[in-house]
């Protein structure tokens, strides 16, 4: 099968991949693999998964790690480049030439190719840099510009600085302790690089605290980022849940993503940093969580209901025949309320509309005036409220408090109108207690470990 008819084949596959070499690069490994169905199907951007420890091995998970490089020698060779963070990876650096592994991709989303030739900014942390070098040349291919802009804690564990040298238009270089290039962070130069380069578009990859500045950065200017998250990976494939994010949709709604199936690569602008580990109480089937449209149906009710005077609520104006106002003290049909109890029905109208907004169907007539009319004397059932005295289906909006999500969209106030009577007030505190901790849901498995940091 030729290397054309490989590509045509979509998706991942697994195969048994024979190790070609295993060297040591600065403070890193680097494992060439001979896997001609990988190499074939990769693109920038995508990751492979390794077994390790052996066929007797307990070391049961996978360990992922980005593409460095793909050659067609020996028919399609797989270049990984790792760390050594634990019995797995330590497993992977002592295996040598002719070992067999199994081997899984490659997996994931690659990174997206602009269709025009730009100015394009490469932004590498540690041995997140691995990937870049197989994207610059596709952009290069493209006749898109390259500049290069790589950091880390010191100058050994800076990986590619020669080969972004070599084949970038420009390569900047900032380590920590200043052992290498410019002392500082990565994002201490990112200004510098944008204006001097002038960036169209930015790409990066490496740990996800660098990843955040650089889409706060990248936003500040309005170019847009693409990012590849190093998030904690157990299957690769989507099963385990266990690398979820949240992302914000382009509808709107976050949901946590998948990084293994959905990502790694992501916009930056739509991954909520501050959110990670964690489930956001607005992302999509946390606890409480309602569609914006059925939201949006319920307030539309509450508002007809504490503003339009429907018939049988209390309004402080505008109420409709039948209802009962502050101002008029005009019980229903029109008819005037006896003697002396007109500022009495007025003031604890008064009250109920600042306490709750509607008089209830328990709620008493005032001394000396006359119950409204049959059937006018009780709230309109809004659908999705039904329940909600006994602390049943409510979400965090019953609180009263209106909240905004980083994906821009205002959850609606809760009007007085819909605050709770005093007889659903443990109902209340329920609410409240669900909706704070729907953010404690987002506990990794401990048997996950960052991707390329494979323990």
């Amino acid at each position: 099968m030729t290397p054309g008819e490989l590509a045509a084949q979509a998706g991942p596959v697994q195969v048994r991949g024979t190790v070609l070499t295993v060297r040591r690069v600065d403070a890193y490994f680097a494992m060439t693999l001979v896997a001609p169905a990988i190499a074939a199907r990769f693109r920038p951007g995508q990751f492979i998964t390794l077994a390790v420890g052996g066929p007797d091995t307990s070391m049961m998970l996978s360990r992922a790690f980005s593409i460095h490089d793909v050659r067609p020698d020996h028919g399609g060779t797989v270049e990984i480049v790792f760390a050594v963070h634990g019995r797995g990876t330590q497993w992977l650096a002592e295996r040598r030439a002719r070992d067999v592994l199994d081997v899984t991709g490659p997996l994931g989303r690659p990174f997206p190719l602009p269709r025009d030739p730009v100015n394009c900014l490469l932004v590498g942390g540690g041995y997140g840099s691995a990937p870049l070098f197989a994207l610059a040349a596709r952009l290069r291919e493209r006749g898109c510009q390259v500049d290069f802009l790589l950091g880390a804690s010191s100058g050994d564990r800076i990986f590619g600085a020669l080969t972004a040298r070599r084949t970038g238009r420009s390569a900047a270089v900032t380590t920590e302790d200043g052992s290498l290039g410019s002392r500082g962070l990565v994002t201490d130069l990112l200004d510098q690089v944008i204006h001097d380069g002038r960036t169209d578009v930015i790409y990066a990859c490496g740990p996800m605290r660098m990843l955040r500045q650089v889409t706060v950065l990248a936003r500040r200017y309005d170019i847009p980022v693409q990012v590849a998250v190093e998030e904690a990976m157990a299957c690769g494939v989507g099963v385990c849940m266990t690398c979820v994010l949240p992302v914000i949709g382009s509808d709107g709604i976050t949901r946590m993503s998948r990084s293994c199936v959905d990502g790694p690569v992501y916009r930056g602008e739509q991954v909520r940093w501050d959110d990670i580990g964690t489930i956001p109480f607005d992302a999509f089937g946390a606890p409480g969580w309602e569609p914006r449209a059925h939201r949006a149906a319920v307030a539309q009710g509450r508002d007809g209901d504490a503003v339009g005077g429907q018939p049988g609520t209390s309004a402080a104006a505008g109420g409709q025949p039948g209802a009962r106002t502050a101002a008029g003290g005009q019980p229903a049909g029109g008819q005037p309320a006896d003697s002396g109890s007109a500022a009495e029905v007025a003031g604890s109208a008064g009250a109920v509309a600042g306490s709750a907004g509607a008089v209830p169907d328990s709620a008493g007539v005032a001394p000396g005036s006359r119950p409204a009319a049959a059937g006018q004397g009780r709230q309109p059932v809004v659908p999705g409220q039904q329940g909600q005295s006994a602390g049943v289906g409510v979400t965090a909006e019953s609180a009263g408090v209106g909240v905004t999500g980083q994906s821009g969209v205002t959850r609606p106030e809760r009007h007085a109108a819909d605050a709770p009577q005093p007889d659903r007030a443990a109902g209340a505190g329920r609410v409240g207690a669900r909706g704070g901790g729907a953010r404690g849901g987002g506990a990794r498995g401990k048997g996950a470990r960052r991707q390329g940091h494979g323990g």
